[in-house]
């Protein structure tokens, strides 16, 4: 059977949607007509959307971050992380953090990390980034 036939086929009776959505069938659904609700989705295909994700997150850091590039990796690693955890705009609010980044002092980095309802939420991740924090300081 030709793949790209019958990809072609049911690109054409699906029609694309982006976000979920309810099909006929109320099921929940994505994409091309995936059945996300009874399928799920793969380690493979979740990996796929996570590499995506982090692409989309640092091509936002660099619109935030002039010099992004610039900043050793494991501060863009951390700030990565963070922003794929709050989302742009809950990122962009930790206004007193990126200009310490900016500045890169990251000691003021950690304090205003600290400094926020994000870290009471997420107490075991954000510890976790602000120790990689300490560790390259330190180095």
């Amino acid at each position: 059977m030709d793949l790209r036939i019958v990809t072609e086929q049911i690109i054409r009776h699906e029609g694309f949607r982006n976000k979920p959505y309810k099909c006929t069938a109320n099921k929940l659904t994505i994409g091309y007509g995936r059945n996300i609700e009874d399928n799920g989705i793969t380690k493979t295909e979740a990996s796929v959307l996570l590499q995506n994700d982090i692409l989309q997150c640092q091509k936002q850091l660099r619109k935030i971050f002039d010099n992004y590039d610039s900043y050793p990796e494991v501060i863009q690693h951390v700030l990565t992380d963070m922003i794929y955890n709050l989302g742009l705009t809950r990122f962009k609010n930790f206004k007193k953090m990126i200009k310490a980044v900016k500045l890169k002092d990251y000691n003021r980095m950690i304090k205003e990390m600290k400094d926020s309802s994000w870290y009471n939420q997420v107490q075991n991740r954000a510890n976790n980034l602000i120790k990689i924090i300490e560790l390259f300081n330190n180095h």
